[in-house]
């Protein structure tokens, strides 16, 4: 492959795919665009045992993309309620979701933006970041890296749990919080620093720790000193990603369908 053979959408993907890896049998649910198509892809690729939905009401045999069907899937079983959330509570469910702030303890808003009492913008509500926070493992997709969505502080509301001492009466966590990664249009973190301090895991390439750093409201901890490069989508992959997604609805996430590789601009 060249090094611009492949776009910033594809790239992410294959990083999201990766959440899945060694999860096992679970229900793997990406919310939005790129989680979804990466968690086909994990399916497809390196992940066969997780279950994936139509979106809907089934599990199907093989994923389904996001936009309109050319095809109808084939349905392994239903996806009700009962069964939805009988994995989700045994915390048989990794869920890579797309808040829209974020704070350097992990706690997640897709409530409001500004005081509760008179926000700037109002958005879904916890719905079911609470219960779900604390009830199986959680990853996160940002497509825009910037100081908005990686706040200074805390989160304007807190849906989803975090690693923040002074929320909890013991000073620890609750058992079953358990947050995995964190992907955006710069890089890939997890919660791997001291204290659970967010951590540079890679850096897409063409990008420095610098720039993420300073597009982050709060400090970053780095696996070394010499952060890896976010591992480019292989061949193979990306032909599964296409497959995945037939109606390239990857290619309208981020501004200009931009090149995966940046230094190859």
């Amino acid at each position: 492959m060249t090094q611009n053979s492949y776009s910033l959408a594809e790239l992410v993907i294959a990083a999201c795919a990766e959440v899945w890896r060694d999860d096992g049998e679970v229900m793997a649910t990406g919310i939005g665009p790129l989680p979804r198509i990466g968690a086909g892809l994990a399916k497809l690729s390196f992940a066969p045992a997780i279950q994936t939905t139509d979106g809907e009401a089934w599990y199907t045999s093989a994923p389904v993309g996001p936009g309109k069907r050319a095809v109808e899937p084939e349905f392994e079983g239903i996806a009700n309620y009962d069964r939805v959330f009988s994995a989700l509570w045994s915390g048989k469910r990794h869920a890579l979701v797309g808040p829209v702030q974020i704070d350097r303890y992990g706690q997640a808003n897709i409530s409001v933006i500004g005081d509760h009492k008179k926000p700037k913008a109002a958005m879904l509500g916890a719905r079911g970041f609470p219960g779900n926070s604390i009830s199986h493992p959680n990853s996160f997709f940002f497509p825009n890296h910037n100081k908005r969505a990686f706040v200074e502080g805390e989160v304007d509301f807190v849906c989803m749990a975090g690693y923040n001492p002074a929320r909890y009466r013991n000073g620890g966590p609750p058992q079953g919080l358990d947050l995995r990664r964190i992907i955006t249009n710069l890089c890939v973190m997890d919660f791997g620093g001291p204290g659970h301090q967010i951590r540079v895991i890679s850096l897409h390439p063409g990008v420095t720790f610098e720039e993420v750093q300073d597009n982050s409201g709060f400090p970053l901890a780095k696996i070394s000193d010499d952060i890896p490069t976010t591992p480019a989508p292989t061949a193979e992959q990306l032909e599964l990603i296409a497959k995945i997604d037939p109606n390239n609805v990857r290619a309208t996430v981020f501004k200009d369908n931009p090149a995966g590789d940046r230094r190859a601009a």
